[in-house]
């Protein structure tokens, strides 16, 4: 598939660079918001702007075209709220319900692998899922809503921690406070991501799910202790405590796709960057 009409369910950090990277790559792409303020956001970028918020009961959406597509990408993750385990899954079950009343026939679904405990073991796809969090426990239910479908083929797509663009990895110490635990990352760039989905795009790999983290898994002692020393901050204490873990595995995308990561390791990305001079 090298061209059609892609769109894009949450324009958000990782929504709004895919589309731009979909346009320049010959897609026609609609992407919706939450807010009609962010419209010019998108018509400045060649976006078809819509406005769609996911309620528990009905969902808002100011023009059904939106879901005249060839391919629907969902990018909402769960929000921060205590009853997330319930209200991500109905919101999820509404927008099916808009789905089967559309033509779409293929769908990606971005999950996280927050869907996996920390259960000092390697991650794959077959794995039985027993999140540790209310967000990967929402998520779950919603890979289950998709699975259960054979109306259209989803392809679940679970992303390891963000990384690039804006986000400065030492957020993470400037969050936590805490003494960094000396276990493996399982992060993802952006640049990646959004590779990852044009390959699925271009590749009709449907109906499966795939992990997508950086194929090494360097200690978080070594990668925020190096994000500190290039943001120019102190570098972080380490904790020598027993620490639960996982490392995800993503070689099943590896052989599907025959992708080639961009970024390798995630200590890649931090060569890249310029030190903070101070």
């Amino acid at each position: 598939m090298k061209s059609g009409i892609i769109s894009i369910l949450g324009c958000g950090w990782l929504g709004v660079p895919l589309a731009r990277h979909l346009l320049d790559n010959g897609f026609t792409v609609k992407g919706s918001v939450t807010s009609t303020e962010k419209f010019d956001l998108l018509q400045n970028a060649g976006i078809q702007p819509y406005k769609i918020v996911l309620n528990e009961k009905l969902a808002e959406v100011n023009d059904s075209t939106f879901f005249d597509c060839d391919v629907l990408i969902i990018s909402i993750p769960p929000r921060r709220i205590a009853e997330i385990e319930s209200v991500f899954p109905a919101q999820i079950a509404g927008l099916i319900s808009l789905i089967l009343e559309s033509e779409i026939q293929k769908v990606i679904f971005i999950s996280s692998t927050s869907v996996y405990p920390e259960n000092l073991q390697t991650a794959s796809e077959s794995d039985e899922l027993f999140p540790d969090k209310s967000s990967g426990k929402a998520l779950v239910i919603a890979e289950n809503l998709f699975k259960s479908l054979s109306d259209f083929k989803t392809t679940i797509v679970r992303f390891g921690g963000l990384i690039g663009a804006d986000r400065n990895p030492a957020r993470f110490l400037l969050k936590s406070g805490q003494a960094v635990p000396n276990t493996p990352v399982n992060l993802i760039h952006q640049d990646d991501c959004i590779g990852i989905i044009e390959a699925i795009i271009e590749q009709e790999l449907w109906g499966e799910t795939l992990n997508a983290c950086c194929p090494e898994h360097p200690l978080k002692k070594d990668f925020y202790g190096k994000a500190a020393l290039i943001s120019g901050l102190t570098e972080p204490s380490i904790s020598n405590d027993p620490e639960a873990f996982k490392i995800i595995d993503s070689s099943k995308l590896l052989r599907l796709l025959n992708y080639q990561f961009k970024y390798q390791s995630p200590m890649d990305y931090l060569d890249s960057l310029k030190p903070i001079q101070k």
